[in-house]
């Protein structure tokens, strides 16, 4: 029987820090885990167990070698394994998840068995639509028409795994309602990576943390495996493919200043872990890129720490206002647009209202009130005092956006999504925010097969990628919801194909 390691890793704050969209019992923690995952942003509350193969366990030979074991990575082993291959995760941080841990918003799908259940209408060429008007139409469109296709699809596998995505909401960008949930309508993060890390110790695929591989190896122009240093040595361990899914580079900054100097001091909600690795390993093989400089402003970050206040809250009905306390855009517009409208606001800064109703609808606010982000009044005048704004303007501010909820017309910003509740009941609160880094959607070319393109646009034998490092898809503007749609449904394609072609 293999050797397990245990590690008690605090998930809850992790799964709220940041969005978009990423629990629990405890057990012991290595000294070092502890010191890294508790010196993170990602750790300070509630604890949720993981389990890891003890070092010695490592192999030197695996069908499938897989690089990152965020959402993206474990959905391509669980795939891989059910596909009859043999694989093996390998993750560079102490504990498993990356920023899908992080994700608090949801899974966007279109014609789902739960949409259907409820009545929402829906279909995967709206979906499309949608996410190729968010992107201003610079999509890839092979990849986007492939994701949405296949989107119903994972949220059905998901739910096979008992992963349960069956709370829907709206998301900006999106005309119907369509980012799925877990059904407490919690943070969707630590939820999917409890259940896919289940689902790896269920089949008993190996996955090794603090195993920080270095460079993806190949001979005779094909792939056949990576050198790793775990445990203080370093390995070469062979494989018939190798599938990279490390995660974007958000929390680099020399190379988000490269490509964006004018995203020079922004704050930051990305994993520590989200350095670019996997880019620069394929780049290294003769991999290409593209979009690099397409780099995602999320409009509502915390500055002093980079918690990212879900987005979520806005498709549960929250407004946004500025010092003055008036509405100044439609605030489930894309997150570009709206990251830009808060920019050109003199403070540069806006403030999310709303009230109890909502609070008890959006589970993350009990999170960011134990933070202590959240202002709160027993009315809204009391609120605006405690946030400096004219107590008269924001009291109006609220009835005229609550008249507009019940006439189900925008005439102020032409809001036409989430707009099912009016905020009258109090207490009311309000969250401080302004823009941060949020998603590099620039990243490695892949085709629909997730293999790896070289310059001339030629696959690369035995390397697939799959997830944020990857580029296209989302063209210009991600939509809120589409990452963890993403890392489902590529992650399983790469686990999928990687599996074939060693099969081969």
């Amino acid at each position: 029987m293999k050797k397990i390691l245990r590690h008690a890793v605090l998930l809850t704050s992790a799964l709220l820090l940041a969005a978009c969209g990423s629990n629990n019992p405890t057990a012991e923690t290595t000294a070092t885990s502890e010191k890294t995952a508790t010196s993170s942003s990602d750790a300070t509350s509630g604890a949720s167990q993981q389990e890891y193969t003890d070092p010695t366990e490592l192999k030197d030979s695996y069908d499938v070698i897989i690089i990152g074991a965020g959402g993206a990575g474990m959905a391509a082993a669980i795939q891989a394994k059910e596909d009859g291959a043999n694989p093996v995760v390998l993750e560079k941080m102490p504990i498993a998840g990356g920023n899908t841990l992080k994700s608090s918003g949801g899974m966007n799908a279109s014609e789902t068995k739960f949409q259907k259940e409820q009545g929402i209408e829906d279909s995967n060429d709206t979906f499309f639509d949608d996410t190729l008007k968010g992107g201003q139409e610079t999509n890839d469109q092979e990849l986007l028409r492939y994701f949405v296709d296949h989107s119903a699809d994972a949220i059905d596998w998901l739910d096979n795994m008992g992963i349960t995505l069956d709370n829907i909401s709206y998301s900006g960008g999106a005309s119907v309602k369509r980012i799925h949930r877990p059904t407490d309508g919690s943070a969707v993060g630590g939820y999917l990576v409890d259940g896919l890390i289940r689902n790896v110790h269920e089949r008993e695929i190996p996955l090794f943390v603090n195993a920080d591989v270095t460079a993806i190896n190949e001979k005779d122009g094909r792939v056949n495996g990576v050198t790793v240093k775990i445990a203080g040595e370093e390995k070469t361990i062979s494989a018939d493919a190798v599938v990279v899914t490390t995660g974007g580079f958000g929390s680099n900054e020399e190379l988000i200043t490269k490509h964006r100097p004018d995203l020079k001091g922004y704050v930051s909600t990305n994993s520590e872990g989200s350095t670019g690795d996997g880019i620069k390993m394929i780049e290294d093989l003769g991999g290409q890129t593209v979009d690099m400089d397409q780099i995602q402003v999320h409009p509502t970050v915390i500055q002093k720490n980079g918690m990212l206040i879900s987005e979520t809250v806005r498709g549960e009905g929250a407004i946004l206002v500025n010092q003055q306390g008036k509405r100044f855009f439609n605030e489930l517009e894309t997150r570009d647009k709206v990251s830009a409208a808060e920019t050109a606001l003199p403070e540069h800064y806006a403030y999310l209202i709303f009230d109890n109703a909502l609070a008890t609808r959006a589970k993350q606010v009990d999170f960011y009130k134990e933070q202590g982000v959240v202002e709160e009044g027993a009315t809204i005048e009391e609120l605006a005092k405690k946030i400096n704004v004219p107590e008269a303007d924001l009291k109006a501010t609220l009835d005229t956006w609550n008249q507009a909820v019940a006439d189900k017309k925008d005439a102020e910003f032409g809001r036409e999504t989430a707009m099912d509740y009016d905020l009258t009941e109090g207490p009311f609160y309000a969250i401080q925010i302004a823009p941060g880094i949020h998603h590099t959607m620039g990243g490695v070319k892949i085709n629909t097969n997730t293999e790896v393109l070289s310059k001339d646009n030629k696959a690369i034998p035995g390397l697939y990628a799959a997830g944020e490092l990857t580029g296209g898809l989302h063209g210009n503007n991600r939509i809120g919801g589409n990452a963890v749609a993403d890392i489902i449904i590529f992650g399983r394609q790469a686990g999928a194909k990687a599996t074939e072609f060693t099969q081969k």
